[in-house]
């Protein structure tokens, strides 16, 4: 193995990457939302997640975050993407991420009402 995968696969170790239960994508690009109502739900799903103790490194739970600027949907933002399942959702502000995760990530429920698509992965290995 080379120094740079050694490297990554070390990175990779720390982050917990291979035991998350679910990946959320948060859409803040500006062509869907400001910049100031992205950043806020942002903020909010990190603090979210992490009280709930859903961040990486908690077993059963562990859930990722990353932060994109663009979906592709380009309107009713903030707009995020809950991986495995691949539920889409619109309009995800900030004071909605609370109910988000608990319904989604926490209750297993996704909230039917703010989801515009799904796409769910399959696991093949």
């Amino acid at each position: 193995m080379s120094k740079e995968m050694a490297k990554l696969t070390e990175v990779a170790g720390k982050l917990g990457i291979g035991s998350y239960q679910r990946h959320v994508f948060l859409c803040i690009g500006d062509q869907c939302c400001s910049s100031e109502v992205g950043s806020a739900a942002w903020e909010a799903l990190k603090a979210e997640l992490k009280e709930r103790g859903l961040s990486p490194g908690t077993p059963d739970r562990s859930c990722y975050r990353t932060k994109v600027g663009c979906l592709r949907a380009c309107q009713s933002g903030p707009l995020a993407v809950v991986y495995p399942e691949g539920t889409y959702y619109a309009n995800l502000t900030a004071d909605r991420v609370p109910e988000f995760v608990q319904k989604h990530l926490v209750d297993g429920t996704p909230i039917k009402e703010w989801i515009f698509a799904r796409n769910p992965l399959s696991v093949e290995e």
